[in-house]
């Protein structure tokens, strides 16, 4: 296994502490299992690159975040004194470099491409986490809280028809995946991009749960986040290939470890 969970509650520092410190420091919402947060972890474990958490509160203010990257969104990740980065690409880039082995990038050209558009795909803007939470919002902002109604904003939720079209970028993203693991294991391979774990893998591992939320026992959350979570929008459902929930379960089995820790 290279994610082990960690040993105990994952414990926070404050940002203004992070910015402070030398090593490794990742800015993460606590207290969600957030996909992106999430991604960045197995990444960072798969490398066995230890680091410092720190908080960011989903939909806050984040003053102090602001203050050190220019924005307040999480993950964050910062090394040493270089400038800290948040696209996942570059998150996943620094990781690489500071850990070369083992690879989560191929070194085959097209396999590389490959990975890299699936795990855009997965993490970027309109990809299947963005439009699956543009969906998340569409049924739950009724009454929200400014905190919520803030975050929808960010992901450019402006109000009704702001999420046309996302149930349909997600089933394309989840047929699509389902297609290249049904490929993969055609030719004999258990991963979706090569023949070995890559970001794409650990990328899908984290998103999965905005559309099949694990078990409590392995993700504890409330029943309100689980509700959140729980993605009923019947183009998305249909597009949930069996095939994705055992490749989620497998990486979470052999390769990342439960329970979930955020």
């Amino acid at each position: 296994m290279l994610c082990a969970p960690a040993e105990g509650p994952l414990k926070y520092i404050s940002v203004e502490q992070a910015r402070r410190m030398p090593g490794l420091r990742l800015v993460l919402t606590r207290d969600v299992p957030g996909p992106w947060g999430e991604a960045a972890k197995y990444v960072f474990a798969a490398k066995k690159l230890p680091y410092t958490a720190a908080e960011q509160i989903g939909g806050g203010e984040n003053a102090e975040l602001r203050n050190w990257t220019g924005q307040t969104s999480a993950p964050v990740a910062a090394w040493n004194d270089e400038p800290p980065v948040w696209a996942m690409s570059d998150i996943l880039e620094l990781a690489e470099r500071i850990a070369p082995e083992p690879a989560l990038i191929p070194d085959d050209a097209r396999e590389r491409a490959w990975m890299y558009g699936l795990f855009r795909e997965l993490t970027g803007r309109n990809g299947l986490g963005w439009s699956l939470r543009l969906l998340m919002f569409d049924v739950n902002l009724q009454g929200a809280p400014e905190e919520r109604t803030r975050m929808a904003r960010r992901y450019g939720y402006f109000g009704p028809g702001a999420a046309s079209g996302a149930a349909t970028r997600a089933a394309q993203i989840l047929r699509l995946l389902a297609e290249q693991l049904r490929a993969q294991r055609a030719r004999g391979s258990a991963f979706l991009v090569g023949d070995r774990l890559s970001a794409a893998d650990l990328a899908w591992a984290a998103f999965s749960n905005m559309c099949a939320p694990l078990p409590d026992a392995d993700c504890p959350m409330s029943d309100f986040m689980r509700s959140m979570y729980s993605c009923a929008e019947p183009k998305v459902v249909a597009a949930l290939d069996p095939v994705l929930i055992e490749h989620r379960d497998r990486l979470f089995r052999d390769v990342i470890g439960l329970p979930l820790d955020f």
